[in-house]
Formats: C-alpha cells, sequence, structure tokens
C-alpha cells in the first residue's frame, strides 16, 4: 500500500489505482473546497500607487514587477497567480495596504470540513484521497492527506440547558499535484473520500 501512496504523490498518476481501492473503507466528505492559502504583497514604505503592472487572473513569475509605489518597484517572490489587485491608481497607500494578492497553484489542497463523530479519528496523514468537483462533472481526481487541523473550526464556548453537547467539526486537507489539473481552480466546490486502510 505504501507503494500505491508513492505513485499518487508523483507527477503521473496512474488510472488503474482505482480498481486497487475496490474494497477499501471509506470516509466521504462532502463539505469540501478547494483551498489555497494568499500571499499579499504590501509596500514597505508609505507613498502613491502610480503604476500596476499585473492584472486579476494573470500568471506572475518570480521577479516579475508588480506595481510602482512611492517609486519603489514592487516584485514577485515567488511564481503565482494574481487573485486581487488594487485599482486606485494615484491614492496613497502604506505598509498595510494589499496591493496584489497571490496564490501559488502549488499549494492548492482540497479542504474538507468532517463532523467528529464521522470517522474523524480513523483518518490520518498520509492516506489517499480521491475528490471531485462539481464545476467538472464525471472526473474523478487523486491526491493524499496532508494535514488534519488540530482544533475545532469553532472554539467558543457555548452554555446550554440541554445536556446534548453540539458536535466540532473539523478540516482535513488533502494535496494533489495541481499541475495536472489544470482546470482546477482555487475556491472550487468538491466532494472528497479518505481511503482509510491505504496508510
Amino acid at each position: 500500500m505504501k507503494n500505491l501512496i508513492q505513485k499518487i504523490r508523483q507527477p503521473k498518476i496512474l488510472r488503474p489505482v482505482i480498481f486497487i481501492l475496490v474494497g477499501v473503507s471509506r470516509i466521504f466528505i462532502d463539505d469540501s473546497l478547494v483551498d489555497a492559502a494568499s500571499i499579499t504583497v504590501s509596500p514597505s514604505i508609505s507613498g502613491k500607487l502610480t503604476e500596476m503592472d499585473v492584472y486579476e487572473g494573470e500568471k506572475v513569475s518570480k521577479g516579475d514587477s508588480l506595481a510602482i509605489v512611492g517609486g519603489q518597484t514592487l516584485y514577485a517572490d515567488s511564481n503565482g497567480l494574481a487573485t486581487f489587485t488594487n485599482k486606485q491608481i494615484g491614492s496613497l497607500v502604506n505598509s498595510q495596504t494589499p496591493i496584489v494578492q497571490l496564490i501559488r497553484s502549488e499549494d492548492m489542497r482540497i479542504a474538507g470540513t468532517i463532523d467528529e463523530n464521522k470517522g474523524l479519528s480513523d483518518i490520518v496523514v498520509g492516506q489517499v484521497a480521491a475528490f471531485t468537483i462539481d464545476a467538472l462533472p464525471n472526473q474523478t481526481f487523486w491526491g493524499y492527506v496532508d494535514e488534519i487541523s488540530p482544533t475545532a473550526k469553532s472554539t467558543q464556548n457555548a452554555f446550554s440547558i440541554s445536556s446534548e453537547r453540539p458536535t466540532q467539526q473539523f478540516v482535513v486537507y488533502a494535496k494533489f499535484d495541481a499541475s495536472n489539473y489544470p482546470a482546477i481552480k482555487n475556491g472550487m466546490s468538491a466532494k472528497m473520500t479518505i481511503f482509510t486502510n491505504t496508510h
């Protein structure tokens, strides 16, 4: 089974893997989406935003010019996709002002929310994960569990006269090779299946 997981972690995923997993115990997580951390680029000085060199939806490479603020050129620290650009040309901005927000396709993961009593204790890092994307029907994509949130989504204490305690929810993240699936975009709705005895 370790060899199977290694195949899924490699750039080329073999389709016959689906037949190997027949009969394996599974946990379904319907409340899932494609998620990637956003990188915010802001100036180190205060000044006037005089030029934007990138637009929303544009791919940028490390070292590309993004904008000019107060005579200072802002450069991309890594490859990424611009998801936000400040359109207030001529406005005064400072170090707290977002100028550009980027996501890196290699950072995209499937984030699934699961109730603590719906099989969470059976999920561990390294298990095989399959997922579907609502906007890309009739296709199954593959990855593996690479993180389980250490705390519940809501940490607020709620007091009730009822003896029934609320069910807590946790987030399970599955990593996949986004370069194999260029049609997948950040924020897309998804459904994920974890194969629990593939670790």
